[in-house]
């Protein structure tokens, strides 16, 4: 199944429906050549673990930030994907899948040479995210409590576009998944 061949997500009941989904995403190509949503998915949580261990959920929120990428405008696939695994895996990893999005423009904003670490798709989404933040939306983000994990997993988001790069995978994260869904209950 491609993802023109299904229904767009709008959200997931149960940690099994998220975790066939993810496995969908292995064959779903992305925008950056040669790479595949779960792969992305993979590297990006992988990236989480090794700066923080002892976060599962910011892990979480890296293995599903793009949950909805090619799901819907890519300007909106961050809110969307938030709602879409928040019934599932909770507050804080839905605000911080929100987030990413919001974490790229304040980078962009706040360090001259960040745009140079983003991929040149990641460029050309940038504008359809609305640009770097307003002196105004750098406030209303640096007063986030979730603003510095946002900053996290949006630096491992890009630093997880190596096509074919070895990292564990989604058997690896089931338990987290399944960890984090159950704190939930």
């Amino acid at each position: 199944m491609t993802q023109t061949d299904r229904a767009p997500v709008t959200h997931f009941d149960t940690i099994d429906a998220l975790e066939a989904f993810l496995e969908e995403t292995a064959t779903m190509p992305m925008q950056e050549p040669g790479l595949y949503e779960l792969e992305h998915s993979l590297q990006c949580a992988a990236e989480l673990e090794a700066a923080a261990p002892a976060d599962i959920e910011l892990q979480v929120a890296g293995l599903v930030h793009d949950v909805c990428h090619g799901q819907c405008h890519i300007g909106i696939h961050d809110a969307v994907g938030g709602e879409a695994v928040r019934r599932v895996l909770g507050d804080r990893v839905a605000d911080l899948v929100k987030l990413h999005v919001v974490a790229k423009r304040y980078l962009v904003a706040k360090q001259q040479d960040y745009a140079g670490v983003l991929s040149p798709v990641s460029v050309q989404t940038l504008a359809l995210q609305g640009g770097p933040l307003t002196a105004d939306e750098v406030a209303v983000f640096e007063a986030n409590p979730l603003a510095q994990d946002a900053i996290l997993l949006r630096k491992a988001d890009d630093a997880a576009k190596t096509p074919g790069r070895v990292v564990p995978g989604l058997d690896h994260w089931r338990p987290r998944l399944r960890q984090v869904a159950a704190m939930r209950g």
